[in-house]
């Protein structure tokens, strides 16, 4: 058996932090973020950051039929560009958005959040910055942000490249959900303001931008708005029917997502300011105006619908609110299955 013992003697000894996971590394990473999520939380949280699962009670929550609304969502390319820049909070903006704004679609509150951090190298400096942006979204929609996951794997990732995704839960009256039945042939389509591309469109954009100057490739990186408190108020003051949120697809494929079999919708281009940044992308990439519509948001991060008659509050109540929206079109009669329609004004 002599034999055995030396080749034993012989064989390398590894540790996780060899294979490329620093324990420690994540244990002083809760530890720093933890005190950051904890600024989100609120009476119905009842954990802490670190625990196996994040417990939010909703026996307060003044639903008499409540219907939890999902969504799950992540930043895409963007991350390349915000690391190449190592501007990094609106990242976590960003994530927290693409899932809020979702989540208000269907007329519900946000209620918690939780984000998934992987990463070939688990860079204290670099995740904060993350989840510093991460607890500012949360704040803006009023989620407490209920837990997470931080995974480093070098196998997958190389280097400080990360990968980021959201997942949030909200909760609306079952007899309040807006759903495309709401949605009247004739109703009035508001679109609101962006601050930008928000989150989309950015495999296109990262290769323009090794081409644009700093000053713009900067304002690319203007962190996705979020729409929450202000779809909330707008439910309270108006009979909205359907809304949209207009992400990857543009208005073409996202309008229709709200509209019922046997509807339409007529765009009038010219009803609202296009921000130069997206004629800049269209020139510099020499894209195609369909292309663009079905690509980018150009200027607009949400469409609502409603009634005619309550177009006028409807826009006042979002300037109220601090928003720039504009009448942008209608629903108009349609067969078989919804499409948007462009008529220049």
């Amino acid at each position: 058996m002599a034999w055995l013992y030396a080749r034993e003697k012989t064989k390398v000894q590894l540790s996780y932090s060899d294979c490329g996971v620093d324990i420690d590394a994540g244990n002083k990473f809760v530890s720093a973020i933890k005190p950051l999520a904890e600024q989100t939380h609120n009476k119905n949280v009842v954990s802490s950051i670190g625990g196996f699962g994040g417990l939010f009670d909703v026996s307060g929550l003044s639903f008499r039929n409540p219907v939890l609304v999902s969504s799950t969502d992540g930043v895409g390319t963007k991350v390349v560009l915000a690391e190449r820049l190592n501007k990094l909070e609106g990242i976590g903006i960003d994530l927290v958005a693409m899932c809020a704004n979702d989540i208000i679609c269907c007329g519900a509150t946000p209620l918690f959040f939780l984000d998934y951090y992987a990463t070939g190298h688990l860079d204290l400096d670099l995740g904060t910055a993350i989840v510093k942006g991460i607890v500012e979204g949360c704040k803006q929609s009023g989620m407490a942000l209920l837990g997470g996951e931080t995974a480093e794997m070098r196998a997958v990732y190389g280097g400080n490249k990360f990968d980021l995704a959201g997942f949030a839960v909200g909760v609306v009256e079952k007899e309040k959900i807006i759903s495309p039945a709401n949605v009247r042939v004739g109703d009035c389509l508001i679109g609101i303001a962006s601050s930008g591309p928000h989150a989309n469109g950015y495999s296109m954009i990262n290769q323009l931008a090794e081409k644009a100057n700093n000053e713009l490739v900067h304002s690319l990186l203007a962190p996705t708005k979020i729409y929450v408190k202000t779809i909330l108020e707008l439910i309270k003051q108006v009979d909205v029917g359907g809304i949209a949120h207009i992400t990857g697809g543009g208005l073409t494929e996202n309008i229709p997502r709200i509209l019922p079999r046997g509807a339409n919708a007529m765009i009038n281009l010219g009803s609202w300011p296009v921000p130069p940044i997206f004629d800049w992308i269209q020139t510099a990439g020499n894209v195609s105006a369909p292309e663009m519509l079905r690509t980018f948001n150009n200027g607009i991060g949400m469409v609502v619908s409603v009634p005619p008659f309550e177009v006028g509050e409807a826009l006042e109540t979002l300037t109220e609110a601090g928003e720039r929206s504009f009448l942008i079109g209608h629903t108009i009669k349609g067969f078989g299955d919804p499409a948007v329609f462009y008529r220049k004004v």
